[in-house]
């Protein structure tokens, strides 16, 4: 397994990370059997970033990650941890919390059911508009000296937030939506992290499925997030998978799949970044990894830089009312 810094400030890490979000919540049922196999596998081929968050499953996604982990040597993996995010019984969203009484219970509820002593990166959700960002860091500031949080990330935020907070401490990385599909952080904030040494954690690196070939052979449950978002309904569907005929071509020259080519292609914009692998099932991680096999000649990323613009995609990348929460938008 590769390895790299995570940004100017942040610890070692594996080139490749796992999201956990979907063994809980927002791609419909989950194996749990297989859910705990799937991080042990990760860890055993050498993957140390595990991504969660306090809110994927109501706990109960930490809780899946602290069993799977119980054997595990601490120093051997990276918790990533967002919080903040406002949910109600039944799952609906009420906004983000990043009061800075907030954010050290939602710390304490976390390190509880990790049973961890410590949390590797932490970092709020979204930005709390009612919130300045400088106290929201200065809680986490807190909660590094005191020990209980090693080092300090962001999530969907804009140039302008990143700058804020850094005055206050330290960031190692920004975690954002990166893909084939989903480029507009290169307008501005990719290169702000550059200029700051901020890495980017980038998620949705299969376009939430999209770029998964058995796409559509299996029904979607009321509780996928899929039944709702824009790019997977009628006529946005049919056309962004209509785009995919130039990430084919190449992955049949390649003797790749269609995901390992979409990997290889963040892989391939630069160290800095670490693609997060969403993946419930071994079988889908292992093809994952393959990615890491993958060379991408300067004119092969060319290729798929053309073939997919900012804009391509058919759709937003959330629902109206979830784009209004995100300050990357704003650049």
């Amino acid at each position: 397994m590769k390895t790299n810094t995570l940004g100017q400030n942040g610890p070692l890490s594996s080139a490749l990370g796992l999201g956990c979000m979907g063994m809980s919540d927002f791609y419909g049922p989950a194996d749990r059997d297989e859910s705990i196999a799937t991080i042990r596998m990760a860890i055993d081929s050498g993957i140390t970033l595990l991504d969660t968050g306090d809110f994927y499953g109501m706990g109960h996604n930490e809780l899946l990650l602290s069993e799977a982990l119980s054997a595990v040597a601490r120093e051997r993996y990276l918790l990533s941890v967002k919080f903040g995010a406002q949910r109600d019984p039944s799952g609906a969203w009420h906004g983000f919390d990043g009061r800075p009484a907030a954010v050290k219970t939602s710390l304490a509820y976390s390190l509880k059911r990790l049973k961890v002593d410590y949390i590797d990166i932490y970092r709020p959700a979204r930005l709390d508009p009612n919130v300045p960002i400088e106290e929201t860091i200065g809680a986490i500031a807190d909660m590094v000296k005191a020990g209980y949080v090693r080092h300090i990330g962001l999530s969907e935020v804009g140039s302008d937030t990143i700058r804020r907070a850094m005055t206050v401490h330290p960031i190692c990385d920004l975690q954002i939506e990166y893909s084939l599909f989903s480029r507009g952080i290169e307008k501005s904030v990719l290169n702000t992290c550059k200029e700051l040494g901020l890495a980017i954690t980038a998620y949705g690196v299969l376009s939430r499925g999209l770029f998964d070939p058995s796409w559509g052979k299996t029904p979607i449950t009321p509780s996928d997030f899929r039944a709702y978002s824009p790019r997977f309904q009628g006529e946005n569907l049919q056309k962004n998978l209509a785009s995919l005929d130039v990430i084919r071509n190449l992955a049949r020259e390649k003797n790749a799949s269609v995901p390992q080519i979409a990997i290889a292609w963040v892989l391939g914009k630069g160290s800095d970044i670490f693609p997060l692998i969403g993946s419930r099932r071994m079988a889908t991680l292992g093809d994952s990894l393959k990615a890491l096999e993958i060379h991408l000649s300067h004119s092969e990323m060319q290729m798929l830089d053309e073939a997919f613009p900012e804009g391509v995609a058919a759709g937003t990348r959330y629902a109206e009312p979830m784009m209004s929460h995100l300050d990357s938008e704003k650049g």
